[in-house]
């Protein structure tokens, strides 16, 4: 039953996709925050298309903590689920991702038409003033910076290294940092067509003003509160 509920959602979800990345193209024109929240149409859409089909809902802890102005917003990544449902919880907001998304056929071109900063992770130093800068002028259109720190998919109970390019935008910017922790994987495994039913735990940490900060110190405490957070969150 989970495989075909699984493949219902599924190619629920790909069909929408195309649509509305012919929108976003559309709407390139539109102010980018406005646009955003008109393609996040998208995203509530898959998240209740993903409640109905297979029984898998999301809750938020610390709503409260979500900020009414532009964040560098530092998560762990898990999943695809984060990818799609951050646009449904947050305000408007764009992606830090590997620029070959953007060969992707439709849902690449979305991401591009919605400015996403698309960087060569193997660029090193370049990569980072390429984040800063791009990143500074999303940050100025009014648009949340989404960074994953361990840059890829970590399945749950394991931990990747958290890189520094998030915590370099925000404090080259004195950006406000919101840390995020989830438990998507649990239910939306890597590279898994399966969803499993249940409810996936979003919780946001309390904001911290970069302002002031050292990269690497601010690394170190979002690394710290999302890893200690998703401990807790495995013990509920």
């Amino acid at each position: 039953m989970i495989r075909l509920r699984s493949l219902i959602f599924n190619l629920g979800m790909w069909i929408m996709v195309i649509p509305y990345a012919l929108l976003t193209l559309a709407l390139i024109p539109m102010a980018a925050p406005k646009r955003s929240r008109i393609i996040a149409g998208w995203a509530r859409f898959v998240v209740r298309w993903l409640a109905l089909a297979c029984g898998l809902n999301y809750r938020v802890i610390g709503a409260e903590n979500i900020q009414d102005h532009p964040c560098v917003i530092l998560a762990k990544h898990q999943s695809a689920w984060e990818t799609i449902a951050f646009q449904a919880i947050f305000p408007p907001q764009i992606w830090v991702l590997k620029r070959t998304l953007l060969l992707l056929p439709f849902f690449g071109w979305a991401l591009w038409a919605l400015k996403s900063i698309a960087i060569d992770r193997a660029a090193g130093r370049e990569a980072l003033k390429q984040l800063v800068s791009q990143g500074k002028d999303r940050l100025a259109m009014g648009l949340s910076v989404v960074v994953f720190p361990e840059g890829t998919r970590i399945a749950p109970g394991e931990k990747g290294k958290y890189q520094i390019g998030g915590a370099w935008l925000a404090t080259h910017t004195g950006a406000t940092v919101l840390p995020v922790a989830h438990n998507a994987g649990e239910y939306w495994r890597k590279n898994s067509l399966l969803k499993y039913p249940g409810t996936i735990t979003v919780s946001v940490g309390k904001p911290i003003n970069a302002a002031g900060m050292k990269a690497d110190e601010l690394n170190k405490m979002v690394e710290d509160w999302i890893e200690s957070e998703m401990a807790r969150l495995d013990s509920l």
